[in-house]
Protein backbone atom coordinates (compact mmCIF):
# COMPACT_ATOMS: atom_id res chain seq x y z
CA UNK A 1 0.00 0.00 0.00
CA UNK A 2 1.25 3.45 -0.88
CA UNK A 3 2.11 5.77 1.99
CA UNK A 4 0.92 9.35 2.04
CA UNK A 5 4.01 10.91 3.53
CA UNK A 6 4.35 14.65 2.97
CA UNK A 7 7.00 15.64 0.48
CA UNK A 8 9.81 17.69 2.03
CA UNK A 9 9.88 21.42 1.46
CA UNK A 10 12.42 23.00 -0.81
CA UNK A 11 15.66 23.20 1.03
CA UNK A 12 17.24 26.03 -0.92
CA UNK A 13 16.28 29.35 0.56
CA UNK A 14 14.30 27.79 3.37
CA UNK A 15 11.00 29.17 2.10
CA UNK A 16 9.04 26.33 3.66
CA UNK A 17 6.92 25.90 0.53
CA UNK A 18 6.40 22.38 -0.79
CA UNK A 19 8.32 21.15 -3.78
CA UNK A 20 5.21 20.74 -5.96
CA UNK A 21 6.85 18.82 -8.80
CA UNK A 22 8.15 16.29 -6.27
CA UNK A 23 4.79 16.18 -4.47
CA UNK A 24 2.89 15.63 -7.70
CA UNK A 25 5.33 12.94 -8.74
CA UNK A 26 5.02 11.18 -5.37
CA UNK A 27 1.20 11.19 -5.47
CA UNK A 28 0.78 10.80 -9.23
CA UNK A 29 -0.33 7.16 -9.32
CA UNK A 30 -3.27 7.38 -6.94
CA UNK A 31 -4.30 10.84 -8.13
CA UNK A 32 -4.51 9.46 -11.67
CA UNK A 33 -6.81 6.68 -10.43
CA UNK A 34 -9.06 9.24 -8.75
CA UNK A 35 -9.17 11.40 -11.88
CA UNK A 36 -9.81 8.40 -14.15
CA UNK A 37 -12.74 7.34 -11.97
CA UNK A 38 -14.22 10.85 -12.19
CA UNK A 39 -13.75 11.68 -15.87
CA UNK A 40 -14.34 8.13 -17.19
CA UNK A 41 -12.21 8.90 -20.25
CA UNK A 42 -8.72 7.42 -20.29
CA UNK A 43 -7.39 10.00 -22.76
CA UNK A 44 -8.57 12.86 -20.52
CA UNK A 45 -6.52 11.83 -17.47
CA UNK A 46 -3.29 13.43 -18.74
CA UNK A 47 -5.10 16.68 -19.55
CA UNK A 48 -6.68 16.86 -16.09
CA UNK A 49 -3.39 16.01 -14.38
CA UNK A 50 -1.72 18.87 -16.25
CA UNK A 51 -4.42 21.18 -14.92
CA UNK A 52 -3.82 19.82 -11.41
CA UNK A 53 -0.09 20.49 -11.73
CA UNK A 54 -0.68 24.03 -13.02
CA UNK A 55 -3.15 24.77 -10.24
CA UNK A 56 -0.78 23.39 -7.57
CA UNK A 57 2.18 25.41 -8.81
CA UNK A 58 0.13 28.58 -9.31
CA UNK A 59 -1.60 28.46 -5.91
CA UNK A 60 -1.22 31.74 -4.07
CA UNK A 61 -1.70 30.73 -0.43
CA UNK A 62 1.14 28.54 0.85
CA UNK A 63 0.17 25.22 2.37
CA UNK A 64 1.19 25.74 6.01
CA UNK A 65 0.80 22.15 7.20
CA UNK A 66 2.72 19.78 4.91
CA UNK A 67 0.90 16.77 6.40
CA UNK A 68 -2.24 17.98 4.60
CA UNK A 69 -0.58 17.91 1.21
CA UNK A 70 -2.20 14.66 0.02
CA UNK A 71 -5.68 15.81 1.01
CA UNK A 72 -5.20 19.16 -0.68
CA UNK A 73 -3.99 17.49 -3.87
CA UNK A 74 -6.95 15.10 -3.72
CA UNK A 75 -9.44 17.98 -3.49
CA UNK A 76 -7.60 19.80 -6.27
CA UNK A 77 -7.72 16.71 -8.51
CA UNK A 78 -11.47 16.27 -7.86
CA UNK A 79 -12.12 19.93 -8.68
CA UNK A 80 -10.12 19.79 -11.91
CA UNK A 81 -11.87 16.55 -12.94
CA UNK A 82 -15.27 18.14 -12.38
CA UNK A 83 -14.23 21.23 -14.34
CA UNK A 84 -13.11 18.97 -17.18
CA UNK A 85 -16.42 17.11 -17.17
CA UNK A 86 -18.30 20.41 -17.27
CA UNK A 87 -16.24 21.61 -20.26
CA UNK A 88 -16.71 18.26 -22.01
CA UNK A 89 -20.46 18.39 -21.40
CA UNK A 90 -20.68 21.88 -22.86
CA UNK A 91 -18.62 20.78 -25.86
CA UNK A 92 -20.92 17.77 -26.43
CA UNK A 93 -24.01 19.98 -26.13
CA UNK A 94 -22.59 22.45 -28.64
CA UNK A 95 -21.75 19.70 -31.11
CA UNK A 96 -25.22 18.23 -30.61
CA UNK A 97 -26.87 21.58 -31.30
CA UNK A 98 -24.93 22.02 -34.53
CA UNK A 99 -25.46 18.42 -35.61
CA UNK A 100 -29.20 18.69 -35.05
CA UNK A 101 -29.53 21.99 -36.84
CA UNK A 102 -32.08 22.14 -39.59
CA UNK A 103 -30.83 23.44 -42.91
CA UNK A 104 -31.70 27.05 -43.58
CA UNK A 105 -34.88 27.74 -45.50
CA UNK A 106 -33.09 28.66 -48.73
CA UNK A 107 -31.07 25.42 -48.78
CA UNK A 108 -32.64 22.31 -50.23
CA UNK A 109 -32.17 19.38 -47.80
CA UNK A 110 -31.59 17.09 -50.81
CA UNK A 111 -29.73 19.27 -53.32
CA UNK A 112 -28.99 18.20 -56.84
CA UNK A 113 -25.34 17.39 -57.58
CA UNK A 114 -24.96 20.71 -59.40
CA UNK A 115 -26.49 22.69 -56.52
CA UNK A 116 -24.25 20.81 -54.10
CA UNK A 117 -21.12 21.66 -56.13
CA UNK A 118 -22.13 25.32 -56.46
CA UNK A 119 -22.79 25.57 -52.71
CA UNK A 120 -19.38 24.02 -51.96
CA UNK A 121 -17.69 26.37 -54.42
CA UNK A 122 -19.42 29.35 -52.80
CA UNK A 123 -18.28 28.22 -49.33
CA UNK A 124 -14.72 27.81 -50.59
CA UNK A 125 -14.78 31.31 -52.08
CA UNK A 126 -16.01 32.80 -48.81
CA UNK A 127 -13.34 30.88 -46.86
CA UNK A 128 -10.57 32.09 -49.19
CA UNK A 129 -11.88 35.67 -49.09
CA UNK A 130 -11.97 35.57 -45.27
CA UNK A 131 -8.37 34.32 -45.20
CA UNK A 132 -7.33 37.32 -47.29
CA UNK A 133 -8.88 39.80 -44.85
CA UNK A 134 -7.07 41.24 -41.86
CA UNK A 135 -7.53 38.75 -38.98
CA UNK A 136 -9.41 41.36 -36.92
CA UNK A 137 -11.96 41.86 -39.73
CA UNK A 138 -12.29 38.11 -40.31
CA UNK A 139 -12.85 37.51 -36.58
CA UNK A 140 -15.52 40.19 -36.46
CA UNK A 141 -17.39 38.71 -39.43
CA UNK A 142 -17.10 35.15 -38.10
CA UNK A 143 -18.48 36.15 -34.70
CA UNK A 144 -21.29 38.13 -36.31
CA UNK A 145 -22.44 35.54 -38.83
CA UNK A 146 -21.16 32.15 -37.68
CA UNK A 147 -21.89 32.70 -33.98
CA UNK A 148 -24.93 34.90 -34.56
CA UNK A 149 -23.76 37.70 -32.28
CA UNK A 150 -25.45 41.07 -32.58
CA UNK A 151 -23.48 44.30 -32.86
CA UNK A 152 -24.32 44.92 -29.17
CA UNK A 153 -22.90 41.48 -28.24
CA UNK A 154 -19.74 42.24 -30.20
CA UNK A 155 -19.36 45.65 -28.54
CA UNK A 156 -19.85 44.20 -25.06
CA UNK A 157 -17.53 41.24 -25.52
CA UNK A 158 -14.80 43.10 -27.39
CA UNK A 159 -14.87 46.11 -25.08
CA UNK A 160 -15.47 48.74 -27.76
CA UNK A 161 -18.33 51.10 -28.46
CA UNK A 162 -21.38 50.09 -30.47
CA UNK A 163 -20.72 52.74 -33.13
CA UNK A 164 -17.14 51.50 -33.55
CA UNK A 165 -18.33 47.91 -33.98
CA UNK A 166 -20.93 48.91 -36.55
CA UNK A 167 -18.34 50.92 -38.48
CA UNK A 168 -15.84 48.05 -38.37
CA UNK A 169 -18.54 45.61 -39.51
CA UNK A 170 -19.47 47.88 -42.40
CA UNK A 171 -15.82 48.16 -43.51
CA UNK A 172 -15.22 44.42 -43.06
CA UNK A 173 -18.29 43.54 -45.15
CA UNK A 174 -17.10 45.92 -47.86
CA UNK A 175 -13.64 44.33 -47.90
CA UNK A 176 -15.19 40.86 -48.02
CA UNK A 177 -17.40 41.86 -50.96
CA UNK A 178 -14.35 43.24 -52.78
CA UNK A 179 -12.38 40.03 -52.17
CA UNK A 180 -15.30 37.90 -53.33
CA UNK A 181 -15.62 40.00 -56.49
CA UNK A 182 -11.90 39.59 -57.19
CA UNK A 183 -12.16 35.83 -56.67
CA UNK A 184 -15.28 35.58 -58.85
CA UNK A 185 -13.53 37.42 -61.69
CA UNK A 186 -10.59 35.03 -61.35
CA UNK A 187 -12.90 32.03 -61.52
CA UNK A 188 -14.68 33.42 -64.59
CA UNK A 189 -11.28 33.79 -66.29
CA UNK A 190 -10.45 30.17 -65.50
CA UNK A 191 -13.83 29.00 -66.85
CA UNK A 192 -13.36 31.09 -70.02
CA UNK A 193 -9.94 29.52 -70.64
CA UNK A 194 -11.34 26.03 -70.12
CA UNK A 195 -14.17 26.61 -72.63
Amino acid sequence: METLEPVPTTGAGGSGEPDWPAALSAHDRWLRRVVAARVREEQAVDEVMQEVALAAIAQRAPLLDSSRQAGWLYRLAIRQALLYRRRAGRRRALVGRYAGREPRGEEDPNPSPLAWLLRDERRDLVRIALERLHPRDADLLMLKYAEGWSARDLADRLGVGLAAVEARLHRARGKLRAELATLAVGIEDVHAREA
